[in-house]
């Protein structure tokens, strides 16, 4: 039952990021990367600290992984920023398909890092992932455009800031997690604000303009990232408590179809057949190799069992 509670709590994680993902490439035509951050981690660190000081007295609880903490709202500012820029240049399901490739670099992370054994089978799992995203990326057809590499270096922040969320899911509190992250994101996004507020200010209206909708709509757009992040992340970290990677990775893929269809419903975009191959091809490497994965960690504890 545990485990189905994780599975529920990753689909719909899923969900929220496809929303996040939409409404951010929505917005980005109009409104600076500053702004949308500040929105989207200030929303976090309120509702997560007004949570934490209702239910403990305190804004904050102390991590005995401080650093790890720091790690990872590190990661995710980054891997925000990337997003945003990305979703700038390319479409939403062509976006989250690339990013699918997370779970098949943390295979290479394992082996370089950890020292795990990794079966040829797992790495030619891993190349067919890779391959998939150089269908969907096509560099060299009429419509390529170099931001779509944008979102490879993405790649690599998120398998980091994958990892440390499981680690830490299992080291504190998730409430904790959630709120360290929130604030060294709200940090870094107050940072870059002045350099664009000016600009975000005057523009206001003309982003409104752009977006052919009023002011108030595009707040609550604003308002519509910084909810669906939040949930996302809350949701994941539940996911991860309940049960384990290899249990939950299968059902990331879902982000996809989702993120296919908020591109369709807002942007009007429809996959040509090399996308939706190249789509397919990572959906299958990722899912086999998970699947590869806990079956050759299960056949390992047997055989050390055994001894």
């Amino acid at each position: 039952m545990n485990q189905l509670y994780g599975i529920v709590f990753v689909v719909c994680a899923a969900a929220a990021f496809a929303t996040l993902d939409t409404t951010t490439k929505y917005v980005s035509v109009a409104v600076p990367f500053a702004v949308v951050m500040w929105f989207r981690f200030g929303f976090q660190v309120l509702t997560t600290s007004a949570w934490l000081a209702h239910r403990t007295g305190t804004w904050c609880l102390a991590s005995q992984h401080l650093r790890l903490q720091m790690y990872r709202g590190v990661l995710l500012s980054l891997s925000s920023i990337l997003a945003f820029f990305s979703l700038k240049l390319i479409p939403v399901g062509d976006f989250t398909a690339i990013m699918m490739l997370t779970p098949l670099l943390m295979t290479v992370v394992a082996a370089l890092a950890m020292n795990e054994q990794v079966s040829r089978l797992r790495w030619l799992l891993v190349c067919m992932g890779f391959v998939g995203a150089m269908v969907v990326i096509r560099p060299g057809h009429d419509g390529f455009t170099w931001g779509a590499v944008l979102p490879l270096v993405l790649v690599l922040t998120s398998a980091g800031f994958q990892m440390l969320t499981y680690k830490l899911a299992q080291l504190d509190d998730a409430a904790t997690t959630h709120a360290y992250t929130g604030w060294i994101g709200f940090a870094m996004a107050s940072s870059a604000l002045p350099f664009v507020w000016q600009d975000a200010v005057a523009g206001w209206s003309v982003a409104s303009v752009q977006l052919g909708v009023s002011a108030w709509i595009v707040a609550a757009l604003l308002l519509l990232i910084a909810v669906s992040a939040t949930m996302g992340h809350s949701l994941l970290i539940k996911g991860y408590a309940h049960a384990p990677v290899a249990v939950l990775t299968p059902y990331l893929y879902v982000q996809i179809p989702f993120a296919v269809f908020g591109g369709w419903l807002v942007f009007a975009h429809r996959l040509d057949g090399w996308t939706l191959l190249g789509i397919v091809i990572i959906a299958i490497s990722g899912v086999l190799g998970t699947w590869l994965t806990a079956r050759e960690r299960q056949a390992d504890l047997h055989m050390v069992l055994d001894n």
